[in-house]
């Protein structure tokens, strides 16, 4: 009996792995907490050494690891060439890229990315987003599939929410100043399941991820002042949660059967609040040639309409309307930076009943939050982490990261930490716990904006130069 139970559980294993390696992977499909057995660096510096180092043209997009094949966009300024590429998880070696065949290259932010959208892949085929061109499929050797062209947007910030993959589905979210969507393509094809108007939504970058409600899933959307959920078969929008930040980039994430969200967007706190006056008192202040409408000449220095015009002028006129400064002034208004844990489900609006607990304190700005092991840690500007209690939102610690400066990259957890990474490069290593304790911390040297990931030990870090590959020694 012995050989046949042993031979048992060698085949349920390898079901196991093999069911493993066909889940599709795309950005924080895992909540940024790695499920792996294998320990992870607690120290860059002597602890951990560098398996491979390739160079790389910069983007802001997060690796897409599935088995041995790494997946990411790049942009290449001095030829204005946007790409997909391939390397081999295992020795680093750049496998293939394609080329994007772009007339025209989206606006971006001045620390933004025309390769800001990490790719996704199911084990066959490769997407990834441009908001330049649109939607490319690839199969594993890099030959082009299908592609759907979309963009550029009205948007200065350009596009930078990912696919992600649910059912046969490529789920992408575009919100941006105007005709923003959610839509559904099949990945086989690259044929329109279905498209979801967002009227209500104004610019966001923040990308969507999947629950599993019982017996059907969710499109879970974190934009503009509302977290809300449609249904992945249809894209009928389900329920909604408001008073979310009027730009909202972090992705949502999903632990114990709660959505967390944390978001900032300046002028969403109560001491510091953005505000419009209603119309007609701008025009009797403001309109100096009484053609019923604000142009942007017109508005006085140190409003806080003139660094904001581009997104309020709906129509590109350089005047604004009265449809246009009343949908700003709304969104002005209705904006609260907030941390919350959100119970998922119903019909309708569900604020009211749904929200379990906010916090108003500290928050993030682009990184993603992570919960880990009963924990949600953020990290705020400068470098401030605080850690709060995902059951009940209670504080538990606060204090600095030794990288300051700006975080865009998302907070990542496994093997007992959490590891945070700045703009400048620095990422600090934390030992997780509700008084979480400062490990180590390790300067590249080179500016980092896209997330961690991890596989099978080891963690792939890219910064604007290279895609390294680091194990714990």
């Amino acid at each position: 009996m012995r050989p046949s139970y042993t031979l048992l559980m060698l085949a349920v294993l390898l079901a196991c792995y093999v069911a493993r390696a066909g889940e599709p992977e795309y950005f924080r499909r895992d909540s940024g907490v790695f499920s792996g057995k294998q320990p992870l660096p607690d120290n860059f510096t002597d602890g951990a050494t560098a398996v491979w180092r390739t160079e790389l043209p910069p983007g802001n997009s997060t690796p897409c690891i599935h088995g041995d094949s790494v997946f990411l966009t790049t942009w290449d300024a001095s030829k204005k060439e946007l790409a997909t590429v391939a390397l081999n998880r295992i020795s680093g070696e750049v496998l293939w890229k394609q080329v994007v065949p772009t007339a025209e290259i989206e606006l971006v932010h001045p620390v933004g990315s025309p390769a800001s959208s990490s790719p996704a892949c199911n084990g066959e085929q490769v997407f990834a987003f441009f908001g330049s061109y649109g939607l490319l499929c690839y199969d594993l050797e890099g030959k082009l599939l299908w592609e759907k062209k979309m963009g550029p947007f009205q948007d200065e910030f350009g596009a930078s929410s990912s696919p992600i993959l649910a059912d046969g589905l490529v789920i992408l979210n575009e919100d941006h100043d105007v005709d923003s969507f959610l839509v559904a393509i099949d990945q086989e094809t690259g044929k329109t399941i279905w498209k979801t108007p967002r009227p209500d939504s104004t610019r966001s970058y923040s990308t969507p991820i999947v629950w599993n409600a019982g017996d059907s899933k969710q499109v879970i959307v974190a934009g503009s002042l509302q977290l809300a959920g449609y249904d992945l078969a249809t894209g009928k929008k389900q329920w909604w949660v408001n008073s979310l930040s009027r730009i909202v980039d972090p992705t949502p994430n999903l632990y114990d059967g709660l959505i967390y969200v944390a978001t900032w967007t300046p002028g969403g706190d109560q001491t510091e609040r953005i505000a419009m006056e209603p119309f007609p008192e701008a025009l009797a202040a403001l309109d100096k040639d009484n053609d019923g409408q604000v142009a942007k000449s017109e508005l006085p220095e140190g409003s806080p309409v003139i660094p904001r015009f581009f997104r309020v002028d709906l129509n590109q006129d350089e005047k604004l309307n009265k449809l246009e400064w009343d949908r700003h002034a709304s969104v002005f208004a209705r904006a609260q930076n907030v941390a919350m844990a959100v119970k998922p489900g119903g019909q309708g609006d569900v604020t009211e009943q749904n929200v379990n607990w906010v916090f108003h304190r500290s928050l993030p700005t682009v990184p993603s939050s992570v919960v880990y092991e009963g924990v949600l840690y953020m990290v705020k500007d400068s470098g401030i982490i605080t850690s709060l209690g995902a059951s009940d939102g209670k504080m538990h610690k606060q204090g600095r990261a030794r990288g300051r400066g700006n975080y865009y990259a998302s907070l990542v957890a496994g093997d007992g930490k959490v590891y945070l990474t700045s703009e400048r490069g620095v990422i600090t290593v934390l030992k997780a716990g509700p008084q979480w304790e400062v490990l180590s911390s390790h300067d590249f040297g080179e500016r980092i904006m896209a997330t961690p990931v991890a596989a099978k030990g080891q963690l792939l870090i890219r910064t604007d130069e290279a895609l390294y590959c680091i194990a714990k020694k």
